[in-house]
Parts: C-alpha cells; structure tokens; sequence
C-alpha cells in the first residue's frame, strides 16, 4: 500500500505518515507546492490513498484588515490544495482506485471568528469533499474529510491556546482519526475528532419547504 501525504513535515502531516502501514511519500515546502499545478503533475507513481493534509491559518479577526496577498495564500494553500490533488488522483495517481482523506478542521463545520478566512476555506473543503464523491466514485476513489478540533501544532498560536475550552489534542490521536476517516466504507463524509471522540459528522439535511 502506497500513500502521499501534503504538508508531511508538520504535526498532523508527520504523525499520519508515522502512523499508516505501508510506504508514505511525504511532500511539503519547499520542494512541493500544493498550488503548483506543475508540481502536482511532476508527482509519480501510483497510489492507494492520499492524505490532502497542507494547510495554514493566517489570523486576521477583522475582514476589514484582510490583505491581498494573504486571502490568496490561505485560498491556496487549504482548498486549492485540495482541489488540485484530488484531480490528479482522478486522472492518474489512483488508476486502480482508492481513499483521499481531505484535512478540513473543525472550523469547517462551525465559525471560528479569530480567523475567518481559515474558516471558509476549511468549509469549502467541507463542501468539496460531499460534491466530490460521487463523481470520484466513478474512478474507484472514496473521499472523506477529517475535521479536528484544536490539536497541538504550530497553527495554534499562543495567544489563542490560553482561550480554548478544551485541551489540545495530541497530533498522534487525529492521525488515527485520519486512518478511520481512510478506511471508512463510505465517502463523501465528514469525521469529526474532539478529545475522547472520533465519529462521522451527521448533517441534518437542507429544511424543505412548508406548506
């Protein structure tokens, strides 16, 4: 069994190569940009599962102090990410099938308002992961995300770790979260990992109409 990993150095990346059985190609900056099509297309070999993991926060509470620059990066780096790795799954890196787990967050399914923008590319990734699965079906390949609350990594800056109701998690534990999320029978769903707890998401369904 052979799988990649993006953002393979960092804390969950690193514990989720640690963790799968079998050979893990780790890619990260600055050898491999997750935006880089170029790169994307320059990835060989064959694989069973993908753990589209890259992602950064960027901080701003204030959308009014939203530079440029950073909406660009942070769009980049947590779904474009994403969107470009599954493509190439579909089109050659998974020719007999396989898994993608997709790293969303926690703050993909509820707001988070220190980092607004982390939050709705984290929701976009959500929303890509449910669209997605039935057209990846057709290859073969399941899709799941993985949505984990706060864990003990870079990402989680010190100013906020003194304002979080419950304690980070060990990267180690959502790997294993990530794994369950792998092997899920199932695509298309949403795997929540809080402290103690790792379960798929249950989404209640868009209201219909009255009458």
């Amino acid at each position: 069994m052979r799988a990649f990993v993006t953002g393979g150095r960092g804390g969950i990346g690193r514990a989720i190569a640690e963790a799968y059985d079998g050979e893990v190609v780790q890619l990260d900056l600055p050898e491999f940009d997750v935006v880089s099509v170029d790169a994307w297309r320059s990835l060989d070999g064959e694989f069973d599962a993908a753990f589209l993991n890259a992602g950064i926060g960027i901080g701003f509470p204030d959308v009014g102090e939203l530079p440029d620059g950073e909406i660009d990066r942070i769009v980049g780096a947590n779904l474009l990410g994403v969107v470009y790795g599954a493509r190439e799954c579909a089109r050659r890196l998974m020719p007999n099938g396989g898994s993608i787990v997709a790293t969303a967050s926690l703050a993909g399914l509820v707001g988070m308002p220190y980092d607004p923008m982390y939050t709705a590319t984290k929701h976009a990734v959500v929303g890509f992961v449910r669209g997605a699965a039935p057209g990846l079906a057709a290859h073969g390949i399941r899709i799941n995300a993985l949505c984990p609350g706060f864990t003990d990594t870079p990402i989680v800056e010190d100013e906020l770790r003194g304002m979080l109701p419950v304690p980070l998690m060990e990267p180690a534990f959502v790997a294993g979260a990530a794994l369950q999320a792998l092997n899920d029978a199932e695509t298309g769903r949403a795997w929540i990992a809080q402290p103690g707890r790792i379960e798929p998401y249950t989404f209640r369904g868009v209201p219909g109409p009255r009458e």
